[in-house]
């Protein structure tokens, strides 16, 4: 979907949401699996948060330590 391909056509971002599960319901996105860092979670969900249509987003993501 639309998340997905904004994800995908950030350079910064394609390397780290290999693994991330996109889960998106009437606007609302739920992310969810592991990154590297608090910053990498925080751009991503941002990110996301910029897609035209998302409402919001459920950013639960986890940050492998």
């Amino acid at each position: 979907g639309r998340v997905r391909q904004a994800l995908d056509a950030d350079q910064t971002m394609s390397a780290r949401v290999q693994s991330l599960q996109v889960v998106a319901q009437s606007g609302v996105v739920t992310l969810r699996g592991t990154v590297a860092s608090q910053s990498d979670k925080d751009a991503i969900g941002t990110k996301v948060a910029a897609v035209p249509g998302v409402t919001r987003v459920e950013n639960e993501l986890t940050v492998n330590r």
